[in-house]
């Protein structure tokens, strides 16, 4: 896949405009509002941003679009101040629209001033009604020819909290019968009483996003304001502001296509809904596209960057498979995940001709990075494997134990499967096994066979708990399905036990492993007292299209 630089029409715009020279320096900015977690589509504009400024020398900024106190809230500012730190992107400045309220307003009075705004006492629902629709031209406010004097006057009043929420707000006066309905007289400003996070009771009228928004830019002075394709029509309304305010810099808005993926939503209001519907636990349940659930399952911020360098900047919508992300999470794990044996469906297995004694194996932590150390392995006469990897009778691609055939232990010896006892129920308990004394790490004469299957000592394994986690959803194209309560994946969350080599008890949090034939997983980073819980990162093998679970 091309970087990020190749195909990349917004670069193409800054090589003209400092060819032109029509900016000194590149200025960019991500506004989240601090309403809700990140996620992997924030992360798309995230470093989009701050990649293009650092490409150009330039300056990236953090702006908290802090307009709406009712949903925001400071713990949401401390975790996407986190989730940006964890990506490892740098910020050159930490902004709130908030700093600059004081100027928003004196810009409104400018509008107002110039009869380019005015306040309108028609109810929420009227105003949506007189806007009109795509088919239907809007018609005017009965409030919209006020005089200049008044609309001065009862904004100064809304300004120190004379009227109530939703009484009246503040409009700009462009054109009812524009054929992009954003022009039709939006709303500038509206009444809220609630607290707010940085300026506490200090004001009681909120500039909209659209209003604070292009003002934010022009004080911070924004060479590029870059934004997803549903602001598009938006960009009159942004230019419109800034050429009747009157202030010095012009920032361009340009719009490039959000990032989707298949069987995920990024949706902040329906990932709110399977948070509230307890469909999920919590924003950051390993199931979320959020960036603290991808931290939390173990994703590799590093794997994520490489993700996005790697993506097409364009304004075409289209939906990207997630094996793509997957595979640069699965590469990354490859290189630098520790290695492990664990048993999920354990099968017992005793040798008949070892002695009652436990062997110490030494074995790699990285069958190809020998600086990643070594560790010491039980071998004793009763072992567990996976049930999956033992047949009574061949099958022709299968590649496990057969009973009366032999097989290689992971890192150990060479056994053959000569007997099994059987429970009352016909399901096999005990498989007895001759075990080669002289095949560690080494070939019989005429064995020529390269399979080998995983096991751990039963005497000596712990116990864990594993959540197998899978795609929330079963269908790969979510986005447009109305349901989603009939799309969850009932085996999105598989809980089990798992017997692991005695040496993952001294587990490093900061370590991701590798349980061998199984996946890649990594330590929950929620606390539990009593038991040591992994999450799977993700599978061995990239799963079929429409395969949500394994």
């Amino acid at each position: 896949m091309k970087k990020i630089n190749k195909n990349n029409f917004i670069i193409n715009i800054i090589k003209k405009d400092l060819l032109n020279k029509k900016y000194k320096i590149i200025k960019t900015r991500f506004p989240p509002e601090p309403n809700g977690y990140l996620h992997i589509g924030h992360a798309k504009s995230l470093f989009l941003n701050s990649y293009i400024s650092k490409k150009y020398n330039g300056i990236f900024n953090l702006r908290f679009d802090d307009t709406n106190p009712i949903y925001e809230n400071i713990k949401y500012i401390k975790s996407i101040i986190e989730d940006i730190k964890w990506l490892g992107i740098k910020i050159n400045n930490i902004y709130y629209t908030s700093n600059y309220f004081n100027k928003i307003y004196k810009y409104a009075i400018i509008l107002i001033k110039q009869n380019l705004a005015y306040i309108d006492k028609l109810s929420k629902n009227k105003i949506k009604k007189y806007r009109g629709t795509l088919i239907n031209l809007g018609k005017n406010s009965p409030y919209r020819n006020q005089s200049i004097k008044k609309n001065l006057k009862i904004f100064k009043k809304m300004r120190k909290g004379y009227f109530s929420e939703q009484s009246l707000c503040l409009r700009a006066k462009i054109n009812m019968s524009s054929n992009n309905i954003i022009m039709r007289d939006p709303i500038l400003y509206r009444i809220k009483y609630n607290l707010h996070h940085q300026t506490i009771k200090k004001w009681c009228i909120y500039p909209t996003y659209d209003f604070s928004h292009c003002i934010s830019d022009a004080l911070e002075k924004i060479s590029h304001s870059l934004c997803t394709l549903e602001f598009i029509d938006n960009r009159t309304l942004y230019n419109w502001i800034i050429k009747n305010i009157k202030i010095k810099f012009n920032p361009c808005q340009y719009e490039f296509s959000k990032l989707n993926l298949t069987f995920s939503i990024l949706s902040k209001r329906k990932l709110k809904f399977l948070v509230n519907n307890k469909f999920v636990n919590g924003w950051n349940d390993p199931r979320m596209p959020t960036l603290s659930a991808y931290k939390r399952r173990g994703y590799d911020n590093n794997a994520i960057i490489s993700f996005l360098k790697n993506i097409n900047i364009n304004k075409q919508e289209n939906i990207i498979d997630i094996n793509v992300l997957e595979s640069y999470i699965r590469d990354n794990l490859n290189i630098n995940a520790l290695r492990i044996m664990g048993v999920l469906n354990p099968l017992k297995i005793i040798l008949i001709n070892m002695l009652k004694h436990t062997e110490m194996i030494l074995m790699l932590n990285h069958p190809k990075k020998q600086k990643m150390g070594f560790r010491l392995v039980p071998f004793h006469y009763k072992i567990y494997i996976e049930r999956s990897d033992f047949k009574e009778k061949k099958i022709k691609t299968y590649k496990g134990l057969i009973l009366g055939d032999k097989i290689r232990l992971r890192n150990s010896y060479i056994i053959k499967a000569k007997k099994i006892i059987k429970n009352i129920c016909g399901i096999i308990k005990i498989i007895f096994c001759h075990y080669y004394s002289n095949t560690l790490n080494k070939n019989q004469n005429g064995y020529k066979k390269t399979n080998v299957i995983h096991w751990v000592s039963k005497q000596y394994s712990i116990i864990i708990n594993v959540n197998l986690y899978n795609y929330l959803f079963k269908k790969s194209n979510i986005i447009k399905k109305k349901n989603l309560i009939k799309e969850i994946n009932p085996f999105s969350l598989i809980i089990k036990n798992c017997y692991v080599e005695p040496s993952l008890f001294y587990y490093n949090k900061k370590k991701k492993y590798q349980f061998e034939r199984i996946g890649y997983f990594y330590i929950d980073n929620n606390k539990y007292k009593y038991n040591l819980i992994f999450n799977r990162i993700i599978t061995l093998k990239i799963k079929n299209k429409n395969n949500y679970i394994n």
